[in-house]
Parts: C-alpha cells; structure tokens; sequence
C-alpha cells in the first residue's frame, strides 16, 4: 500500500464528481478553504470515537440523523432548532429505554453533496447535468443553474460554520435540559393517536425525575442533566473540500479530517482501490461505510483492512441499508463475517434508502411502515447473531413536511404535495422521527430485560 498524503487520493479512479469546467477557479477556491479555520477540532473528533468504542461493545446506542441534503435557501436558525431538538427528544427516550448513554450524530453542518444515480437528467426533451447538492449547483433546472460552481464550496463552508455555532450553544446552553426535553416528549405523547401506548414510558420517565430530584440530583447540581454533547457528520463525496479541511494534530501529528467529527463512505463510492477509500484510510476520523444488498462479504472484509488495519475500537461504523425486505436476508452473512474476523465495529441501521417508492401521485416516498419493519430486522438479526445492534441513521427533519407516508398521524399518499419540501430524498418528519425512537425504546427495552 502507498504512503498516505492529504492529496495521494487523486492518483486513484474517482466517481461521483462534478465536472468543473474551470479547473483554475476550483484549485483557487480550494486554497481558500485550506485558509480557513477548521470547523472541528481533533479533541472533539477522539472523544466521539471512544464514545463509538462503547456503542461497539454494547455499553452506548448510536443515533445518528438529518437533512437528507442541506440546502443553502431553507438555512435558518429555526430549521437547526427544530431538527436538533427531534434528536434530542428521541435521544431521552432511547437512553431511559436502554439504560445506556445515546450518542448523538448529527447528518448537519456539512451534508450538502449527494451521488447520483446518472451524471446527466432529462426533462422534455433537454438534458443537463443532475443535481448534486447545492455544494456543487442549484436543484432549477436551468443550463446556468446546473453548471458546477467551485464558489459553492466557500459557502457551504461557511453555512456549516454557523451551523455548528448554533448547535454549540444549543448544546451546552440549557435547550438540552433533561425536564425541559421531557416536557417536550409529554407534549407529543398527549397529541399522539397512540399516545397512550407511549404514556407508561413517559410516566416511567417522570418517576425517574422526580426521585432524582428528591434527591438532590438537578441539573443545578448535576451538568449533566443540563447539557450534552452532539457531533456532525456527512458523506465525504467532493474530497476536494475535505482535503482542503484537512490538518495535521500539533499534539499526535496525526491528520484529521476537520470539515466534521465523523465522516462515512457511500453505497456507490466504497470501492477499495478507489479515491475515497484511499482519502479516508489516512485521516484519524471515526468512519462509516455503507453496506447494501450488493455488498460482498470479501469486499467488506477488505474494506475493514484498508480503512481499520490496527483493528481500533470506534473506529468503524458499518451502516447497514437492505430495505425492509432484505434485511433478514443480506445481513446475517455480513455480520457472521466480521464477527468470526473479530473485528470491532459499530453495527447501525439505516432504514431510509432501502425503502424508496414512488407514489401514484409521482413524489418519491417512505412508508413508516417499512422504514420501521427494517429496523426490527436489523434488531432481530443481532440478538440471533450475539452481536450488539449498535445504532439506527435517519433522514429527518423538525420541520412540519409530509414526506414520508404513514405513521400515527396517518399521513396519505394524497397528501404528501401538502408540505413536500425536500431537494432529494423524502424525510421522517418531527412526528414520525419521535414515534419510531418510542418504538426502537421498546425493543432496546426487550433487548434489557
């Protein structure tokens, strides 16, 4: 294998990238961004992975959610708000559930670029480039509006900046208060169609409060109840831009990544002699990798030896996306594999990708139905395995849309051009995101007693 550099990537096959049509102003806006301040820091990065070397053993539960793709014309501080407090909703309940610390990763502050199934999309007749995210163009279809514009990466950049900001204050300025997330879940238990099914939990919950405050144990005197620690991630698709956040540890010499603490490879970027896999084997980041119906248990094996050779715990994270229907199927001989190898990963489901549909009325949708039918597969396939089911990954939002059909509230195929507002693929609304951590609540719970 070749020594690592920052930049030994580009001597490898590369997919997934926008074509550039002016090289000189790309090269440019990447010296800029290698100017700019890092947006994490490598303490923030080696505390995430000692948190994902417990998920891995089964001491932690990973969740790990947002923007399917970040958009730079729906940025606002209440967009952040609302999604940050759904993560922090479903993080009380899975926590109180499992009786095992949440650590919560957000898809924010950098999830911006999005693969494509083909370079080129076709509306009546005229083909233009697809649209990848508005880190690289813009989702109107317009010759002018597709056309990759490297100044994008400078903005992107600066949107995760504030981004991460607000989640900063958010974090440790009294949002994430253990009562006041309560009284939030309370209020969605109260509205909820199968509200009363949720209620014994919620009751357990307020039990536990109070006790902990007759005892003096408030968050007065107990930090820990008042605020927590939440994380970024996204995929590392345009390894321009995470090169040029790239930086060399004054402490270790080590290199990170320092767009986001984590960062993961996709379903269509996971070639082992590729770019990506060569990018991210040289950075210090905990990393995912996506794992399909398709994938190979020689080609995963090989995958843990290029981007985990010293076998480091929290290192790994395998993001398992088989659709409801496949799980039980695919997955199995993965973790039987990585299981005899004795590898030490995060195992985490992502339920969303594997269950795309298009509805009669033409919107690309999810159905709860299967998005949860998956996860209680992925469960099922690790209690029969022995191994630890160690987190779920999903695309929400905060936001009030009817994208995703089904759930207590019942949303309808007819109903979804109500609020239909993603730039690419359908999301669990705050509802919906908040009905399945009560429902995961109920199997970690099993998984306890």
């Amino acid at each position: 294998m070749q020594i690592w550099t920052p930049d030994s990537w580009r001597s490898k096959p590369i997919v997934q990238q926008p074509d550039y049509q002016d090289a000189a102003a790309l090269t440019r806006v990447e010296q800029q961004l290698s100017a700019q301040p890092p947006l994490v820091f490598a303490g923030e990065i080696r505390s995430l992975q000692q948190q994902l070397a417990d998920v891995a053993e089964g001491r932690a539960f990973l969740l790990q959610g947002g923007d399917c793709a970040e958009s730079f014309s729906e940025f606002s501080a209440d967009k952040i708000r609302d999604t940050f407090k759904v993560m922090l909703q479903m993080a009380v309940v899975m926590t109180f559930a499992g009786s095992s610390p949440v650590v919560k990763v957000g898809r924010m502050a950098g999830q911006f670029a999005k693969p494509r199934s083909t370079d080129m999309e076709t509306i009546d007749g005229v083909e233009l480039p697809s649209y990848r995210g508005d880190i690289v163009n813009d989702i109107e279809f317009t010759g002018e509006s597709r056309a990759a514009d490297p100044e994008r990466l400078l903005r992107a950049y600066h949107q995760a900046s504030s981004t991460l900001n607000l989640m900063r204050a958010f974090a440790q300025g009294g949002m994430a208060d253990l009562n006041q997330v309560h009284k939030w879940n309370l209020g969605f238990v109260e509205q909820s169609p199968l509200g009363e099914k949720y209620q014994h939990l919620a009751d357990q919950i307020d039990q536990t409060l109070a006790f902990m405050a007759a005892c003096g144990i408030n968050a007065s005197t107990t930090p820990q109840l008042h605020q927590t620690s939440v994380y970024t991630s996204h995929e590392a698709l345009l390894l321009g831009y995470e090169q040029a956040l790239t930086r060399q540890d004054s402490l270790t010499g080590d290199w990170y990544d320092c767009s986001a603490h984590m960062l993961w490879i996709g379903d269509r970027t996971r070639q082992p002699d590729h770019a990506h896999v060569e990018f991210l084997r040289g950075v210090k980041n905990p990393i995912g990798c996506k794992v399909g119906p398709t994938t190979k248990v020689e080609d995963l094996i090989r995958l843990l030896d290029t981007l985990n050779p010293d076998n480091t715990p929290g290192r790994m994270t395998l993001i398992a996306r088989m659709g409801a229907d496949g799980i039980t199927e695919h997955l199995p001989k993965l973790v039987q594999a990585v299981k005899a190898e004795g590898r030490s990963v995060v195992w985490s489901s992502d339920p969303m990708h594997g269950n795309t549909i298009k509805a009669s009325s033409g919107y690309k949708t999810r159905s709860v139905d299967s998005i949860l039918r998956e996860v209680r597969g992925f469960f099922d396939v690790h209690r029969a395995e022995g191994t630890h089911a160690g987190g779920v990954h999903f695309e929400m939002t905060g936001q009030n849309v009817t994208e995703c059909i089904g759930g207590a509230f019942q949303i309808t195929e007819e109903g979804l051009a109500d609020r239909y507002h993603t730039h690419c693929d359908p999301r669990l609304n705050g509802e919906q995101a908040l009905e399945l951590a009560f429902m995961i609540a109920d199997t970690l719970k099993g998984a306890r007693d």
